[in-house]
């Protein structure tokens, strides 16, 4: 690659990017407010039961029971920002910034492995006071980059080389970065999130099967790994092969305990007695199960509709998006969501191993929440340019069936005979 070409890509994509930044004015439509209003309302949930869940920690460890919920409440209102700005930004305009992406997200992986050791695990890093984990950047990479490379190559999609194996190069160095963490549940997603992709994007479908088999096997391999203790760990702290002593499987009987405590209506908002410091991570892995005991399973089922609620309305934008690559961005970011709420319920009622998964909009991370409504700006953005679509397409017929009434003049007047009104 020529300096030329790498100067083109470092600064001359930037210049591309701010010149196609703004819609068009016929693309510029109205967001999908039901979703919209779906979203705030997964948001107020999450930001309560975050509440109600962090507060005895909180004041334990540090002597406020604000310490958790105070900076995740600013970066929400942060966030919803960033998401109002990015959905009135053409996500055409993202292509032009994946290399820069991609770049930075190396380097915050490798500034990751040198980073202080937390937990036997090299997994954030500290810029400017600020605790970013670089592997929440990693999934909209991903996502972004499939969707960019099965785009320009839409004709090619359903071969082998362009459908299967070309996407999945990039993806390589970050799974290996990722591993040496180690940070297995982030590899899963990722793997997850990229399966999706391809299969809804038709992408060499006849070797899907293959492929998946060969994936399988390599997490497999991976996750049992002679060395790799943290997932032999877990996978032996799991359900009926459980042979650990570890806190792994501390932690799971007392998410059941929890999920149990509950039954139908729950002990009510704030009266858990699991988070009580009995319940490890109440704040983050196992909140699900804190919402279980105080709001029963009709809080469980609620929760449940509403992002069950959230994710059909993700998947109706992505089929109403105007091209191919709107429609894949917005299945990634809904497979990102779906597959983190799978896993994370999975974990909390020990029916998959204890991976570690946080609940999208309701866990304790800042870095996690703000780019996941950076992630929902991007679904708006496409759900513009959807219904604009939509609404033109509604105009055009209108004007047809004007056209086909009223001839050439559709303005012409329309003589109606005057009744005779006898006084």
């Amino acid at each position: 690659m020529t300096a030329a070409r790498i100067f083109d890509i470092t600064f001359g994509n930037l210049v591309r990017f701010a010149q196609n930044a703004a819609f068009r004015k016929e693309e510029h439509g109205p967001v999908s407010w039901g979703f919209v209003g779906t979203l705030l309302l997964v948001l107020c949930y999450g930001l309560i039961m975050l509440f109600s869940a962090s507060y005895v920690t909180a004041y334990y460890r540090f002597g406020d029971i604000y310490h958790y919920i105070k900076p995740q409440v600013i970066l929400a209102l942060g966030g919803l920002f960033l998401m109002v700005v990015i959905s009135n930004i053409d996500y055409h305009a993202l292509r032009y910034l994946y290399a820069h992406l991609y770049v930075g997200l190396m380097f915050l992986l490798v500034l990751a492995l040198f980073s202080e050791e937390i937990n036997n695990v090299h997994r954030w890093v500290y810029i400017l006071g600020i605790n970013v984990q670089p592997s929440e950047i990693a999934k909209f990479a991903v996502i972004l980059g499939v969707a960019l490379y099965t785009d320009e190559h839409y004709e090619q999609r359903r071969t082998l080389v362009h459908g299967m194996i070309m996407p999945i190069l990039p993806v390589l160095p970050i799974v290996v970065l990722l591993r040496m963490e180690p940070h297995n549940s982030a590899i899963l997603l990722i793997c997850m999130i990229l399966g999706t992709m391809l299969l809804c994007g038709g992408c060499a479908l006849r070797w899907m099967p293959v492929m998946a088999g060969v994936a399988m096997g390599g997490l497999y391999l991976m996750l049992t790994a002679e060395g790799n203790d943290v997932a032999n760990e877990r996978l032996g702290a799991w359900g009926l092969f459980a042979e650990s002593d570890v806190d792994l499987g501390y932690q799971t009987t007392q998410s059941l305990y929890s999920i149990a405590s509950g039954g139908l209506t729950g002990l009510g908002i704030g009266n858990s007695r699991q988070k009580q410091l009995w319940l490890p991570e109440a704040t983050n892995d196992f909140i699900f199960s804190v919402l279980c005991e105080e709001l029963g399973f009709i809080g469980a089922v609620l929760c449940i509709g509403l992002f069950a609620a959230l994710l059909i309305q993700g998947i109706l934008i992505a089929l109403r998006s105007p091209d191919y690559f709107g429609s894949m961005l917005t299945i990634g970011v809904m497979a990102q969501i779906a597959w983190q709420v799978f896993c994370h319920i999975g974990v909390v009622t020990a029916t998959l191993p204890n991976t570690g998964i946080s609940l999208p909009f309701f866990s304790s991370g800042g870095s996690s929440l703000l780019l996941l409504l950076c992630e929902m700006g991007v679904v708006l953005s496409v759900s513009r340019a959807g219904n604009a679509k939509i609404m033109a397409q509604r105009k055009r017929s209108q004007d047809e069936l004007m056209r086909r009434l009223h001839g050439n003049s559709p303005t012409r007047k329309v003589y109606r005979r005057r009744e005779n009104v006898s006084g």
